[in-house]
């Protein structure tokens, strides 16, 4: 596991390895959501950016509602 250290000006710096490893960029926003004593930090995605994501996703499959109980 990672840490890093919360400092006075309550700014984070991200360990070396984690930005590598998620290719994040200076200047890139985030979404920081709370959870009980939890704070996820997810990378904010333009719409333009997911374009092709679920290309080859199958529908088959998949309940509708009118199969839900």
């Amino acid at each position: 596991m990672t840490t890093a250290t919360l400092s006075s000006k309550f700014q984070l710096s991200l360990p070396k390895s984690l930005r590598e490893a998620m290719h994040l960029q200076p200047g890139q926003q985030f979404e920081l959501i709370q959870t009980g004593e939890i704070i996820q930090m997810v990378p904010k995605t333009a719409i333009r950016d997911l374009r092709g994501r679920a290309r080859g996703a199958r529908s088959e499959g998949y309940r509708d509602r009118k199969d839900r109980f």
